[in-house]
Order: C-alpha cells, then sequence, then structure tokens
C-alpha cells in the first residue's frame, strides 16, 4: 500500500467518521421533538410506547374530572334563582320589570311576529323538550352509555318535577288574559318553558362537550344560549309569564342542571377508577 492509498483510505476513514457524526448530531436534533413528545404523552397518562416514564413503575392515570367546582355553581345558581324567587315575589329586582316588558311586548307586537314567537315557544314546551331528552336517553342507553342516558333523563324529569313543585307551592298567578296571545291558566312562578329548555338542551351540550375543539364548544353554547333566550323570551312576549318567572326558571334550571352534572361526573369517575389490588 503507498502513501497515496493509506492517505485515500484515511481520507474514506474521516469522511465516514462525519457522516457518523451527522447522524448523531441529527439524533440530538431529533431530542428535543422526542422529549416534548414525551412529556406531552405523560400529561396524557403515558407515552405512546408500552414502556412507563422513567422513575415510574406504571403509566400516570388520565387526570379524572372534578365535579367539586361543579357543585359550587350549584350551589350559587340555586342561591341566585332563590334571590330572583324573592324579588319577583317581592316587586323587587328584576320584579320591577314585570310590567314594563310586558307592556314594551304588547306595543310591539305584528301579526309575522306573534307566528314565530309561537311556533319557537311550541317547538321548546315542555313536552318537546321532555321528548327529546327521553329518545337521546334511549340512544345511549342502546349504545351502552348508561351513564349519560340516566344523566339526560334523570335531569329532564327532576326539572319536570323541580318547576311543577313550585309552580303549586308559589301560586303565582299569570299576567291579565287580556295580554295573553295563547291562553295559558295554571300557575306563573317559574316559567316552565325556561326551565326544561336550559335543562334539556344545556345536558346535551355537556354530553357532547368531551373531545370537541374549542371552536365546536363555543359554538354549541352559543347555539344553546340562543335558543334557550329565545324560548324564555316567547313566554313574555306572549303575555304568558312575567319577565321574572322567565328569570327565575333559567337560573332553578341552571342550578339542576349543574347539579345533575356533578352527580354525572362523580359516577363517571368512579367507574373508570381501577380497583385496589388485591393482596
Amino acid at each position: 500500500m503507498t502513501q497515496a492509498d493509506g492517505e485515500q483510505v484515511s481520507d474514506g476513514r474521516t469522511d465516514t467518521a462525519r457522516g457518523d457524526t451527522g447522524r448523531a448530531d441529527t439524533g440530538r436534533g431529533d431530542a428535543p421533538g422526542r422529549d416534548r413528545s414525551d412529556r406531552r404523552a405523560i400529561g396524557q397518562g403515558g407515552p405512546a410506547t408500552g414502556v412507563p416514564p422513567a422513575g415510574l413503575d406504571a403509566h400516570l392515570p388520565a387526570a379524572a374530572p372534578r365535579p367539586g367546582r361543579t357543585v359550587l355553581v350549584a350551589v350559587l345558581l340555586l342561591v341566585a334563582a332563590g334571590a330572583a324567587m324573592w324579588a319577583a315575589l317581592d316587586t323587587a329586582g328584576p320584579g320591577r320589570l314585570d310590567a314594563r316588558f310586558l307592556g314594551e311586548a304588547v306595543e310591539s307586537r305584528t301579526g309575522g311576529l306573534n307566528t314565530v314567537a309561537v311556533t319557537i315557544t311550541e317547538v321548546g314546551n315542555t313536552f318537546a323538550m321532555g321528548l327529546l331528552a327521553t329518545l337521546v336517553g334511549i340512544r345511549c342507553w342502546a349504545r351502552g352509555r348508561r351513564a349519560d342516558a340516566v344523566f339526560v333523563v334523570g335531569a329532564m324529569a327532576g326539572a319536570a318535577l323541580l318547576f311543577r313543585g313550585i309552580k303549586i307551592l308559589v301560586d303565582r298567578p299569570r299576567p291579565p288574559e287580556l295580554t295573553q296571545v295563547v291562553r295559558e291558566s295554571n300557575e306563573s312562578l317559574p316559567s316552565g318553558h325556561a326551565t326544561m329548555s336550559i335543562v334539556v338542551i344545556g345536558s346535551l351540550v355537556v354530553l357532547a362537550w368531551a373531545g370537541r375543539g374549542r371552536a365546536a364548544r363555543t359554538a354549541m353554547v352559543v347555539v344553546a344560549a340562543l335558543w334557550v333566550g329565545a324560548v324564555g323570551s316567547t313566554r313574555v312576549y306572549l303575555g304568558v309569564h312575567w319577565f321574572s318567572d322567565v328569570v327565575v326558571g333559567w337560573l332553578l334550571g341552571a342550578a339542576w342542571l349543574a347539579a345533575c352534572a356533578a352527580t354525572w361526573i362523580w359516577w363517571r369517575r368512579a367507574a373508570v377508577q381501577p380497583s385496589p389490588a388485591r393482596p
């Protein structure tokens, strides 16, 4: 082997070493990406591979939802509903706006608006909301989602019993018949339409919440709020409820929905918790 040949061999080894060094650099360049992926995977309950994170005997469990905040929201909404009910019966707060809103509704009526209001109030009535919840419950049950079925049907049934019991207990009269576009003669407080719409539509939003992106969740909340607001507003426009009846119905329904959602979250968390290992 000549000196030239030796130099060529040496150059080849050097090139090979450079290639290995480049591959090593590439590996180091990929490391931050892998680290970020591993960190994301650990936050989601474990990495994509079957190897537990360093220092742990097993993958971290997925974070379980906590119903505590939902219970607090339910309590606050219930207090607000009680305050609104007192204000309605004592002609304070929103109760002071009852006569004003009713008068404005009567003055703004037209044939076209009456038709739209009657359509919305019929589509969003208590029977329709009960039927919708029942159909969703049957579908969830058939697909093995027993907790979801009990949640949506139980929330609807409980809301119906709740607003009906308060109506009988309070026995507040409806607005005068002369101001009514459609005739209603039973008790006025709270509005059953407002209560049932927020409970049933809200329970559907709760069921559809998981796995949705920010845009989808925002759209669901906006559409639900618009529909619930429209149903409640038609009750005042049609002259069959005082404004305070609707406010109490919304707050009462929201409180009941939050309580049912907290129970549903607790049930689902208890179902996914692993049973303790036997010694």
